[in-house]
Parts: structure tokens; sequence; C-alpha cells
């Protein structure tokens, strides 16, 4: 083998470990925004991101847009009654 043969693998083992870490990191930020700005289903949003993963990522701006959306909570007078 020669050095361009080694290059060759270099760059083709650095570009498969970037794109699964661009991959994670795509699962990842829908969790990270809703927990960053409270959403009160922080949880499910961080599921469905990760669920999305194995989807192929289908499903994904879908679960952005609703860590992205505040669900109303109920006001004092619906609690107490």
């Amino acid at each position: 083998m020669s050095i361009i043969d080694f290059f060759a693998w270099i760059v083709l083992i650095v570009l498969v470990l970037s794109t699964v870490a661009v991959i994670v990191f795509l699962a990842m930020l829908p969790g990270m925004i809703a927990k960053k700005r409270n959403h009160p289903w922080a949880q499910a949003v961080t599921v469905g991101g990760w669920v999305t993963l194995f989807l192929g990522l289908a499903l994904w701006p879908l679960v952005l847009i609703w860590a992205y959306v505040d669900v109303p909570r109920p006001s004092k007078s619906e609690v107490a009654s």
C-alpha cells in the first residue's frame, strides 16, 4: 500500500466518524432545546429525537418544532376547581 492509500483510508474514517457525530448531534438537538426552554414534556421530546434517529430522521423536523412549541399551562383557577 502506498501513502495515497493510507491517506484515502484516513479520509474515509474521518468522514464516517464525522457523519455519525452529526447524526447523533441532530438526534440530541430537540431534547437539548426542550430542556433549555423548560418545556413541560422535555423528556418526551428527547425520546422523540432519539426515535427519529432510528427512523432515518424522517420525522425529525416535527420533533424540532415540538421542542419550540410551548404548551399553555392551566391557569390557577382551572387547577383550583
